[in-house]
């Protein structure tokens, strides 16, 4: 089917295309390599096995629609995101668990990135005339998220589970400052507000596409990132 294929000039698809491949390519490694993992780790690093994996089907998904289509694949997109990033923030309980962390924090953070995705998605799709107030209750969650990370109860946890844990949990904060932050910036580009009502972008439709690619590498580096972060945690053991 021609109107399937990637054209040369397609670098939308062909970031979907890598995404699902390098997503997958990671999903492989940590499975094949839970045997080789201490027990007391291996959760954790089949989780992140589990993140990558559903990235790379809804990556395959998100690609055929946006050949088909053209469009931006908003709706697959958020049902990834609902989906693995919650498994991110378990990540966080899973390394602090040695350290006495609770399972009230897992559903703190769970509950915290369930809010700031839901609200998200009203605002990009469902109720876009009011993007800017589901912006900011989805942009508070994610603000919580950061907080419980970097000076709450992760943090905390984290300084007494090991010079390792700690590291690996000061690293993994990075991800959620700075990784995480593309997010909020495609949500301003993509919805009819912009930033506090000001229109930032000529094209719409051009903004969009720039996103998709923007999103598809973030995705990669911060889904796979995560995993391998908490891989070397694994093979570097207190």
């Amino acid at each position: 089917m021609e109107h399937l294929k990637i054209a040369s000039d397609n670098y939308v698809a062909f970031t979907f295309f890598i995404g699902t491949m390098a997503m997958m390519a990671a999903s492989v490694f940590f499975f094949f390599e839970l045997n080789n993992t201490s027990p007391k780790w291996r959760t954790s690093v089949l989780v992140s096995g589990l993140i990558t994996f559903i990235a790379a089907v809804h990556y395959y998904y998100m690609r055929g629609y946006n050949l088909e289509t053209g469009e931006s694949p908003t709706f697959f997109r958020y049902v990834d995101w609902i989906l693995t990033v919650p498994l991110m923030c378990v990540e966080f309980y899973l390394i602090t668990k040695k350290a006495g962390a609770k399972v009230a924090l897992l559903w703190k953070l769970i509950f915290a990135s369930l809010v700031m995705l839901v609200t998200g998605y009203f605002g990009e799709t469902i109720d876009r005339d009011h993007s800017v107030m589901w912006g900011v209750i989805s942009g508070g969650a994610y603000f919580y998220i950061a907080y419980l990370i970097w000076f709450g109860e992760v943090a905390s946890l984290a300084q007494t589970a090991g010079a390792q844990v700690a590291k690996a949990t000061r690293v993994l904060a990075w991800f959620v400052l700075v990784g995480w932050a593309i997010y909020p910036l495609g949500y301003i580009l993509g919805t009819p507000g912009g930033l506090f009502g000001m229109q930032l972008v000529a094209d719409p439709a051009a903004a969009s596409h720039a996103m998709d690619i923007v999103y598809n590498i973030a995705d990669a580096i911060n889904k796979i990132g995560f995993g391998l972060v908490i891989y070397a945690l694994s093979r570097n053991e207190d």
